[in-house]
């Protein structure tokens, strides 16, 4: 007897299938692939919708599940709750899990785990676990997970973008990050940074869609994740639709368009007050403190003259929707720059202190294993991945 099957619109929209009206028997829907078929990033009603798609029950979908985010499965062959006869049909459909394999992993001093994944194109991207132990020495594990493989945007103290840029990551590509560092520390990961290589606004979709599962499906709280931006025209407009409670950290590095565009290239084509007019803006729709990343390059943006200058900016484009997330410069090999003094890094504090800018320095981790971003996939790839036949990255619609 033909059965009648077809795609939920929201299953269709996200795989960008085209399912055929009707189907002999419990024989899985003939699609047209537009991307790869892959189940993590998935959500539970999908799930159950291929499920059922395949001739199966629903509930069947809810068992795929909990194999990707609970048991954190990395083969179908390993969904041991699943009818085997369902486990070949899926294989056999081209459906896989999606997890790629650690090429490497060091470790640093201070317990910060930094691995190179190797995707299935061969490309190596970086993500990097922090461990840190609160007062009642309870673990909270942070993932610092990359959005691109490489960086187009080149900021001059940056290592990932002296490697080049190569592509987007897919949503899944992003998730298995966060289930990487959980299998290396045996822990389950509390906060969650896109901070690790390339732009995450250039990559938009695919990170909203990766933010979608690390919440709803890993069942990481918005609140415990940070979306990091060097500027990149319109976006910030489009991120504050989402009003998500989710952190905006938007790097900074200057206080003023001219120093800024010597160490970000890319703020030439994107202005210092637009772009703070943008970030006002986005604490008006969601009511969520925008924090300004700045990396301390000595002798180039420390001085307390600076800080002086960054907090007149900041009182007179965001009022109080706005904190300062000082960086001191991570060296990296072949940088002209240095990392300041102690002192120095005080003073900036204290400047902007008694200027009334909330201010916090961050901890520097991992520093003895490469942990500056794109420093140790730069090892492993000898050589620069830029693919030639890959045009510089589209702002994808979301």
């Amino acid at each position: 007897m033909a059965a009648v099957l077809h795609h939920s619109a929201p299953l269709a929209r996200v795989l960008g299938f085209r399912a055929a009206a009707t189907v002999a028997s419990p024989t899985p829907v003939r699609l047209v692939q537009s991307e790869s078929r892959i189940l993590l990033g998935l959500s539970e009603p999908e799930l159950r919708q291929l499920a059922l798609d395949f001739g199966q029950k629903s509930y069947r979908g809810k068992q795929m599940h909990d194999q990707l985010y609970k048991i954190k499965a990395k083969e179908i062959q390993d969904f041991s709750h699943l009818p085997q006869s369902f486990r070949d049909s899926l294989k056999e459909a081209g459906w896989r899990v999606g997890r790629s394999p650690a090429h490497h992993v060091v470790s640093a001093a201070d317990g910060t785990l930094k691995i190179l994944i190797k995707l299935e194109d061969n490309r190596l991207i970086e993500t990097v676990g922090i461990p840190v132990k609160d007062d009642n020495g309870s673990l909270r594990l942070t993932a610092c997970v990359s959005s691109q493989v490489g960086c187009p945007l080149r900021c001059s103290f940056c290592a990932t973008g002296k490697g080049g840029y190569s592509r987007n990551l897919q949503r899944h590509e992003i998730v298995e990050q966060v289930l990487a560092i959980e299998d290396l520390f045996k822990h389950r990961v509390s906060n969650v940074v896109f901070m690790g290589m390339g732009e995450p606004m250039l990559n938009l979709r695919s990170v909203l869609e990766a933010h979608t599962c690390l919440n709803k499906d890993i069942q990481i709280g918005q609140r415990m994740m940070t979306i990091s931006t060097v500027g990149v025209p319109n976006t910030i407009k489009m991120l504050a639709q989402h009003k998500l409670q989710s952190t905006l950290a938007v790097s900074l590095h200057a206080p003023n368009q001219k120093l800024r565009e010597t160490i970000v290239p890319s703020a030439k084509s994107y202005p210092l007050d637009a772009l703070l007019d943008d970030c006002k803006h986005y604490f008006s729709e969601t009511r969520r403190r925008v924090t300004f990343e700045y990396t301390l390059l000595a002798g180039i943006n420390d001085g307390t003259e600076h800080a002086v200058e960054l907090a007149e900016l900041l009182h007179t484009s965001c009022g109080r929707g706005c904190h300062v997330n000082l960086i001191p410069f991570n060296p990296i090999e072949g940088s002209e720059y240095r990392r300041p003094y102690k002192k120095t890094v005080l003073a900036f504090v204290a400047a902007l202190e008694s200027n009334r800018i909330t201010v916090s320095v961050r901890q520097t981790r991992g520093l003895d294993a490469s942990a500056a971003c794109g420093q140790l996939r730069n090892q492993h790839q000898k050589t620069p991945i830029v693919d030639q036949t890959v045009a510089e990255p589209q702002l994808m619609p979301i």
